[in-house]
């Protein structure tokens, strides 16, 4: 039987893995409120991706306050996030990039920090699990503008094409590019990027501008991750149809999309292109579905999605998900996976 980090690679590479890998996502919401269900379900199936790899930095990044709680918590970058509720990370209510041309744009702070891995400690961690392994630095372009710039003024400065935020951003790509070289000189097995693109129906910006302003960017990241032997992950919240294609021509090996949102039969073009990182809907099926109803969900991933490989059976347990519908999810994946052996 292969080991979980040898059932991954078989199935990003199409290449018969015996069951379907497993990979609960949690907020710290559900730690806090679900805990006790949260552990079992963990325990009952556990994962097969570490989600991230611990990140010994030589030198401390620099943060204020505390995470996913009430009040207000200082990023490495010195974005603000508010939040009023517990468990949840909150938003960004004064940008640190306020000016028209982005002259005010040295208030932000690049955490050198994060660069300063030992790498030695990374490697003894992956050598000591069999599991397969994420970074930990998740690599962000559109989102770390929007933290920096509050989102509708960065909308507007993308559709009038803000020279300042240009200058801005490709000083971000560099600093993302250097991030992903230090974790790629690691043993971790992939490198991870992230941005939300999607709203219901469609991107967030036109889909001619993501190609010419923000796909060449995703590229280079690619690009690093193939120079070290890595894979690629990626995920994106919302109706991203648009472009899947771009992330396959890429070299994204695998993609965390709501799924559901997009419309699974929609995706079955993309078949043994690209493997999909989940997700299980949870807009409903999670907070308010039936058991019935989950497993036929599971059931049209794998039947649409699934060939010789391509999906991980992923979800994520956050607010208004019912853990005995997280648990479905898993049982049904486990169900699955006994067919295919």
């Amino acid at each position: 039987m292969s080991t979980s980090r040898e059932l991954v690679l078989k199935t990003l590479e199409f290449n018969y893995p015996e069951r379907v890998p497993r990979h609960l996502w949690f907020l710290r919401w559900a730690e806090i409120y679900e805990e006790k269900r949260l552990r079992e379900i963990q325990d009952d199936y556990p994962d097969d991706i570490v989600f991230y790899s611990p990140a010994p930095y030589r030198v401390k990044p620099i943060t204020k306050g505390t995470a996913n709680d009430i009040g207000v918590f200082t990023d490495e970058w010195g974005c603000e996030f508010t939040a009023f509720e517990r468990g949840v990370c909150g938003e960004v209510k004064n940008p640190l990039v306020k000016g028209e041309d982005w002259e005010d744009a040295g208030n932000v702070r690049f955490p050198e920090e994060l660069l300063s891995i030992d790498i030695d400690k990374v490697n003894e961690f992956c050598a000591g699990t069999d599991k397969f392994v994420l970074q930990s630095d998740v690599v962000r372009v559109f989102e770390r503008l929007q933290f920096v710039r509050g989102s509708e003024a960065l909308l507007m400065d993308i559709a009038t094409e803000n020279a300042g935020m240009f200058r801005f951003a490709e000083k971000l790509h560099d600093f993302n590019c250097r991030l992903l070289e230090t974790w790629g000189k690691t043993d971790v097995d992939a490198l991870f990027m992230m941005d939300d693109w999607g709203t219901q129906n469609t991107l967030l910006i036109n889909p001619d501008t993501w190609v010419k302003i923000f796909r060449p960017m995703y590229a280079d990241y690619c690009v690093i991750a193939r120079k070290y032997g890595k894979k690629m992950f990626m995920h994106s919240d919302g109706n991203t149809l648009h472009i899947i294609p771009h992330l396959i021509e890429m070299g994204v090996d695998a993609a965390n999309l709501q799924i559901f949102c997009i419309g699974v039969e929609n995706l079955r073009q993309f078949k043994r292109k690209i493997t999909f990182w989940g997700e299980i809907d949870r807009q409903w099926i999670l907070p308010a579905a039936t058991p019935e109803e989950v497993r036929d969900a599971v059931r049209s991933v794998y039947d649409t999605l699934w060939d010789i490989g391509g999906c991980i059976g992923q979800c994520e347990f956050g607010p208004g998900a019912k853990a005995e519908n997280v648990r479905k999810v898993f049982e049904t994946w486990n169900d699955i996976s006994a067919i295919i052996q």
